[in-house]
Protein backbone atom coordinates (compact mmCIF):
# COMPACT_ATOMS: atom_id res chain seq x y z
CA UNK A 1 0.00 0.00 0.00
CA UNK A 2 1.24 3.49 -0.89
CA UNK A 3 1.55 5.21 2.52
CA UNK A 4 3.61 8.25 1.54
CA UNK A 5 3.37 11.65 -0.13
CA UNK A 6 2.17 10.13 -3.40
CA UNK A 7 -0.50 8.16 -1.55
CA UNK A 8 -1.79 11.32 0.14
CA UNK A 9 -1.89 13.18 -3.19
CA UNK A 10 -3.74 10.28 -4.85
CA UNK A 11 -6.22 10.27 -1.95
CA UNK A 12 -6.91 13.99 -2.53
CA UNK A 13 -7.33 13.21 -6.23
CA UNK A 14 -9.91 10.55 -5.41
CA UNK A 15 -11.82 12.87 -3.07
CA UNK A 16 -11.84 15.54 -5.78
CA UNK A 17 -13.26 13.02 -8.24
CA UNK A 18 -15.98 12.01 -5.77
CA UNK A 19 -16.97 15.66 -5.26
CA UNK A 20 -17.17 16.19 -9.03
CA UNK A 21 -19.37 13.09 -9.41
CA UNK A 22 -21.65 14.38 -6.63
CA UNK A 23 -22.09 17.77 -8.32
CA UNK A 24 -22.53 16.30 -11.80
CA UNK A 25 -25.13 13.87 -10.46
CA UNK A 26 -27.00 16.82 -8.98
CA UNK A 27 -27.27 18.41 -12.43
CA UNK A 28 -28.08 15.12 -14.15
CA UNK A 29 -30.90 14.37 -11.70
CA UNK A 30 -32.58 17.59 -12.82
CA UNK A 31 -31.64 17.99 -16.49
CA UNK A 32 -30.99 14.34 -17.54
CA UNK A 33 -28.16 15.34 -19.87
CA UNK A 34 -26.35 12.37 -21.40
CA UNK A 35 -23.05 14.21 -21.33
CA UNK A 36 -23.15 14.31 -17.52
CA UNK A 37 -23.17 10.50 -17.54
CA UNK A 38 -19.98 10.52 -19.61
CA UNK A 39 -18.36 13.09 -17.32
CA UNK A 40 -19.28 11.06 -14.22
CA UNK A 41 -17.92 7.89 -15.83
CA UNK A 42 -14.61 9.63 -16.49
CA UNK A 43 -14.31 10.84 -12.89
CA UNK A 44 -15.32 7.40 -11.59
CA UNK A 45 -12.50 5.77 -13.56
CA UNK A 46 -10.10 8.38 -12.14
CA UNK A 47 -11.28 7.54 -8.62
CA UNK A 48 -10.95 3.78 -9.11
CA UNK A 49 -7.52 4.16 -10.74
CA UNK A 50 -6.32 6.27 -7.82
CA UNK A 51 -7.51 3.70 -5.28
CA UNK A 52 -5.79 0.87 -7.17
CA UNK A 53 -2.54 2.84 -7.35
CA UNK A 54 -2.68 3.52 -3.60
CA UNK A 55 -3.21 -0.19 -2.91
CA UNK A 56 -0.75 -1.68 -5.40
CA UNK A 57 1.73 1.09 -6.26
CA UNK A 58 3.06 2.58 -9.49
CA UNK A 59 4.07 -0.81 -10.84
CA UNK A 60 0.40 -1.29 -11.70
CA UNK A 61 0.83 1.18 -14.58
CA UNK A 62 2.69 -1.50 -16.54
CA UNK A 63 -0.38 -3.74 -16.50
CA UNK A 64 -2.24 -3.95 -19.84
CA UNK A 65 -5.49 -4.15 -17.89
CA UNK A 66 -4.84 -0.75 -16.32
CA UNK A 67 -4.04 0.74 -19.73
CA UNK A 68 -7.33 -0.62 -21.00
CA UNK A 69 -9.35 0.72 -18.06
CA UNK A 70 -7.74 4.15 -18.03
CA UNK A 71 -8.46 4.46 -21.76
CA UNK A 72 -12.05 5.03 -20.67
CA UNK A 73 -11.06 8.39 -19.17
CA UNK A 74 -10.17 10.34 -22.33
CA UNK A 75 -12.81 8.52 -24.38
CA UNK A 76 -15.60 9.22 -21.86
CA UNK A 77 -14.59 12.86 -21.40
CA UNK A 78 -14.33 13.50 -25.13
CA UNK A 79 -17.70 11.76 -25.65
CA UNK A 80 -19.23 14.11 -23.09
CA UNK A 81 -17.78 17.18 -24.76
CA UNK A 82 -18.98 16.08 -28.20
CA UNK A 83 -22.46 15.28 -26.81
CA UNK A 84 -22.66 18.68 -25.10
CA UNK A 85 -21.17 20.95 -27.75
CA UNK A 86 -21.18 19.01 -31.04
CA UNK A 87 -24.33 16.87 -30.79
CA UNK A 88 -24.64 16.37 -34.56
CA UNK A 89 -21.38 14.37 -34.46
CA UNK A 90 -22.31 12.42 -31.35
CA UNK A 91 -23.41 9.19 -33.07
CA UNK A 92 -20.37 9.04 -35.33
CA UNK A 93 -17.95 9.80 -32.51
CA UNK A 94 -19.60 7.24 -30.24
CA UNK A 95 -18.92 4.57 -32.86
CA UNK A 96 -15.32 5.82 -33.16
CA UNK A 97 -14.86 5.71 -29.37
CA UNK A 98 -16.27 2.18 -29.06
CA UNK A 99 -14.00 0.96 -31.86
CA UNK A 100 -11.07 2.73 -30.18
CA UNK A 101 -11.72 1.15 -26.81
CA UNK A 102 -12.05 -2.33 -28.31
CA UNK A 103 -8.91 -1.85 -30.41
CA UNK A 104 -6.86 -0.73 -27.40
CA UNK A 105 -8.30 -3.48 -25.19
CA UNK A 106 -7.57 -6.26 -27.70
CA UNK A 107 -4.09 -5.07 -28.66
CA UNK A 108 -3.08 -4.32 -25.05
CA UNK A 109 -4.42 -7.48 -23.42
CA UNK A 110 -3.14 -9.54 -26.34
CA UNK A 111 0.26 -7.79 -26.22
CA UNK A 112 0.05 -7.11 -29.97
CA UNK A 113 2.41 -4.79 -31.82
CA UNK A 114 -0.63 -2.94 -33.21
CA UNK A 115 -0.97 -1.39 -29.74
CA UNK A 116 1.69 1.13 -30.74
CA UNK A 117 -0.73 2.36 -33.41
CA UNK A 118 -4.10 2.02 -31.64
CA UNK A 119 -3.13 3.85 -28.45
CA UNK A 120 -1.70 7.06 -29.99
CA UNK A 121 -4.41 7.25 -32.68
CA UNK A 122 -7.45 6.98 -30.41
CA UNK A 123 -5.88 8.71 -27.41
CA UNK A 124 -4.62 11.44 -29.73
CA UNK A 125 -8.03 12.19 -31.22
CA UNK A 126 -9.67 12.18 -27.79
CA UNK A 127 -6.92 14.44 -26.43
CA UNK A 128 -7.34 16.97 -29.22
CA UNK A 129 -11.07 17.16 -28.52
CA UNK A 130 -10.53 17.49 -24.76
CA UNK A 131 -8.14 20.39 -25.26
CA UNK A 132 -9.75 21.99 -28.28
CA UNK A 133 -13.48 22.02 -27.54
CA UNK A 134 -13.40 23.76 -24.11
CA UNK A 135 -10.84 26.35 -25.19
CA UNK A 136 -12.63 27.12 -28.45
CA UNK A 137 -16.01 27.40 -26.73
CA UNK A 138 -14.59 29.77 -24.12
CA UNK A 139 -12.96 31.96 -26.75
CA UNK A 140 -16.30 32.19 -28.57
CA UNK A 141 -18.16 32.88 -25.29
CA UNK A 142 -20.22 29.71 -25.76
CA UNK A 143 -19.06 28.41 -22.38
CA UNK A 144 -18.03 30.04 -19.08
CA UNK A 145 -14.37 31.07 -19.03
CA UNK A 146 -13.43 28.64 -16.29
CA UNK A 147 -14.63 25.76 -18.43
CA UNK A 148 -11.42 26.13 -20.40
CA UNK A 149 -9.56 24.57 -17.47
CA UNK A 150 -10.82 21.22 -18.76
CA UNK A 151 -8.55 21.80 -21.74
CA UNK A 152 -5.68 22.56 -19.36
CA UNK A 153 -6.39 19.32 -17.51
CA UNK A 154 -6.22 17.49 -20.82
CA UNK A 155 -2.81 19.01 -21.55
CA UNK A 156 -1.47 18.04 -18.12
CA UNK A 157 -2.48 14.40 -18.33
CA UNK A 158 -1.32 14.19 -21.94
CA UNK A 159 2.18 15.20 -20.84
CA UNK A 160 2.20 12.52 -18.17
CA UNK A 161 0.75 9.93 -20.53
CA UNK A 162 3.29 10.64 -23.27
CA UNK A 163 6.17 10.48 -20.80
CA UNK A 164 4.94 7.11 -19.52
CA UNK A 165 4.48 5.80 -23.04
CA UNK A 166 8.07 6.72 -23.93
CA UNK A 167 9.38 5.04 -20.78
CA UNK A 168 7.41 1.88 -21.47
CA UNK A 169 8.97 1.85 -24.93
CA UNK A 170 12.46 2.08 -23.36
CA UNK A 171 12.96 5.72 -24.36
CA UNK A 172 12.82 9.11 -22.67
CA UNK A 173 10.70 12.15 -23.58
CA UNK A 174 12.86 15.29 -23.25
CA UNK A 175 13.93 15.53 -19.57
CA UNK A 176 11.20 13.14 -18.35
CA UNK A 177 13.36 10.35 -16.94
CA UNK A 178 11.77 7.52 -14.96
CA UNK A 179 12.59 9.29 -11.67
CA UNK A 180 11.13 12.60 -12.87
CA UNK A 181 7.93 10.95 -14.16
CA UNK A 182 7.36 9.06 -10.90
CA UNK A 183 8.00 12.26 -8.94
CA UNK A 184 5.50 14.42 -10.83
CA UNK A 185 2.81 11.89 -11.78
CA UNK A 186 0.75 12.06 -8.57
CA UNK A 187 0.73 15.90 -8.48
CA UNK A 188 -0.15 15.91 -12.20
CA UNK A 189 -3.15 13.68 -11.53
CA UNK A 190 -4.32 15.95 -8.72
CA UNK A 191 -3.90 19.11 -10.81
CA UNK A 192 -5.78 17.41 -13.64
CA UNK A 193 -8.62 16.41 -11.32
CA UNK A 194 -8.83 19.94 -9.90
CA UNK A 195 -8.83 21.49 -13.38
CA UNK A 196 -11.59 19.17 -14.60
CA UNK A 197 -13.65 19.67 -11.45
CA UNK A 198 -13.36 23.46 -11.52
CA UNK A 199 -14.32 23.45 -15.19
CA UNK A 200 -17.37 21.32 -14.51
CA UNK A 201 -18.39 23.55 -11.59
CA UNK A 202 -18.17 26.67 -13.77
CA UNK A 203 -20.42 24.98 -16.32
CA UNK A 204 -22.89 23.76 -13.70
CA UNK A 205 -23.11 27.21 -12.08
CA UNK A 206 -23.18 29.24 -15.30
CA UNK A 207 -26.86 30.09 -14.99
CA UNK A 208 -26.77 30.88 -11.29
Amino acid sequence: MMLNFDGAILLLTGLTAVYAIYRLWGRYSVEKNLYDIYYMAMMAVLFVSGVLLILFGWGLLASPLILTVTTLMPLALSLGLVAQFLPKYQKAYTIFAVIGFLAIAVTSLGNMSAKSIAVPVFHGVAGLLIVGIPLKRCLKDNAPKGFGLIGLGGILISLGGMALAFLNAGKQLLFFSADVVMMILAPLLLLMALAFTFGFMRDINKDK
